[in-house]
């Protein structure tokens, strides 16, 4: 199970009920659902909604880095162009593998 981000904006620190509670909740759970790559482009969307400040607030709220949001901005800039589209990573992207495949491996 995937756990659901708790915002931490001042607004959802409040003791009081405030209707953007609801909607930080809802953007948490629909993010709970997407994949890396997907997470920081819909986080770039909301923050440049917001304007100035939005990456700070967004992270906040979604819990991404403000770093991450911004590369999310900065990819959404480009139209994509450099993102492959059948996968996340781009070629050599992601950890390392722990132990390198021999030969032996894998023809058995």
């Amino acid at each position: 199970m995937t756990t659901i981000h708790e915002c931490e904006c001042a607004i959802c620190q409040q003791s009081e009920s405030h209707p953007d509670q609801a909607e930080h909740q809802l953007m948490n759970l629909f993010i709970s659902r997407l994949d890396e790559q997907q997470r920081r482009w819909y986080a770039a969307i909301e923050a440049k909604k917001l304007g100035h400040g939005g990456s700070t607030l967004t992270a906040k709220i979604t819990g991404l880095s403000a770093e991450t949001i911004r590369r999310g901005r900065y990819e959404l800039e480009g139209k994509l162009i450099d993102r492959p589209v059948d996968k996340v990573r781009k070629h050599g992207g992601g950890r390392k593998a722990t132990e390198k495949k021999s030969l032996l491996s894998k023809q058995r």
